[in-house]
């Protein structure tokens, strides 16, 4: 099952982290950016966040699960979605640790 993007635009407005946060559907998922980077995976209607030890911290008690099947474990949020400033923290905390992602090459034209 797909998510909504009614769904997704609520995760966006929750997080009230402006044009900085954005969405990108991929394959009838969407993948969470903030800053360039992806923070964040909607899967079946549900926010799956980058794990890292500065969310962790954040959150004290972490669900873990797969976004997807064959996927890594992700930290799921739930009770976070309705407090707007623990949303915040945690996907401006997962970014300011992740790498900056890397240039793709631009195409050669024949």
């Amino acid at each position: 099952m797909g998510s909504d993007q009614s769904f997704v635009d609520f995760v966006c407005e929750q997080a009230g982290l402006g044009d900085a946060l954005s969405a990108r559907k991929m394959f009838g998922e969407y993948a969470l950016y903030l800053d360039g980077k992806v923070v964040a995976m909607v899967c079946d209607n549900q926010l799956f966040v980058k794990p890292t030890p500065e969310g962790r911290a954040l959150l004290g008690t972490v669900h873990e699960h797969p976004p997807y099947p064959g996927a890594k474990l992700h930290f799921r949020v739930v009770e976070e979605l309705e407090d707007r400033n623990a949303l915040a923290r945690l996907l401006r905390a997962t970014s300011a640790v992740l790498p900056t992602p890397k240039p793709k090459p631009k195409k050669k034209v024949k």
